[in-house]
C-alpha cells in the first residue's frame, strides 16, 4: 500500500523539465513588496519567458535568513542584513527556463543600484543606495526606532530584489525555502514557442 502510495506521489511531483532548463531562486525583498512591487518584478521575468513554478508570501525567521546568506556571515553589513530582510513579508519565487540564473542575473541588475543599468529591476526601479550604518545618535533621535530602516546612508542591499547567482546556489537556495512538493510542474501552451531544444 504505502508503496504505491509513495510511486504516485513520485509521478506527480518528478522533475519533468528538460534536462538543459535551470531553476532560479527570487526573492522580493521588503521594500519591494512595501512599494507594491510584485506585480512589475513579475510582470519582467514573465516577459522574458521564464516560467514561475513556485511563490510563497513569507516572514521569514532571523535563522532562516542567516542560513540563506551564511556565505556573508563575516561581512560587516551581515546583522543589518538579516535584521532588514526579516522586518517584513517577503514573496520568495523559483523561476525556470534556459539558463535562468544568468538571464535571472541579467533582468535584476547590479547589486548597487548605482551601477545597474537602466532597463533592470535595480536599475528603474531602486530608490537607495549604499550599506546601512548606524548614523549619527541625533539621526536615530530625530526618526526614532520606527524608521530604523530609513538609515542616512540608505542601505545597499535595499535593491528590491536578490536573485541567485550561480546554478549551485541556486539549488541551495530553492532547496532552504521550498520542499520539493511545492513546485509546481506545468508546461504552458507557448512553450514550444519560446524554447528550443540544444539537440535540434
Amino acid at each position: 500500500m504505502w508503496s504505491l502510495v509513495l510511486a504516485l506521489f513520485s509521478y506527480l511531483f518528478k522533475d519533468k523539465r528538460p534536462s538543459w532548463f535551470e531553476r532560479t531562486l527570487v526573492i522580493l525583498k521588503p521594500d519591494g513588496l512595501q512599494r507594491a512591487l510584485s506585480g512589475e518584478v513579475l510582470s519582467r521575468f514573465e516577459q522574458r519567458g521564464l516560467q514561475l513554478v513556485a511563490a510563497k508570501l513569507i516572514r521569514p525567521s532571523a535563522a532562516h535568513l542567516k542560513q540563506h546568506y551564511w556565505e556573508l556571515r563575516d561581512k560587516p553589513f551581515f546583522t543589518n542584513l538579516v535584521t532588514f530582510m526579516s522586518s517584513g513579508p517577503i514573496i520568495a519565487m523559483v523561476w525556470q527556463g534556459t539558463d535562468a540564473v544568468a538571464i535571472g542575473r541579467a533582468i535584476i541588475g547590479a547589486t548597487d543600484p548605482m551601477d545597474a543599468l537602466p532597463g533592470t529591476i535595480r536599475g528603474d526601479l531602486c530608490i537607495t543606495v549604499g550599506r546601512c550604518e548606524e548614523g549619527p545618535k541625533e539621526y536615530w533621535e530625530l526618526i526614532g526606532k520606527r524608521n530604523k530602516f530609513s538609515c542616512l546612508t540608505n542601505s545597499r542591499f535595499r535593491n528590491v530584489v536578490h536573485g541567485s547567482d550561480s546554478v549551485e546556489s541556486a539549488k541551495h537556495e530553492i532547496d532552504l525555502w521550498f520542499k520539493p512538493a511545492e513546485l509546481v510542474m506545468w508546461e504552458r501552451c507557448c512553450h514550444d514557442w519560446v524554447f528550443e531544444s540544444p539537440s535540434s
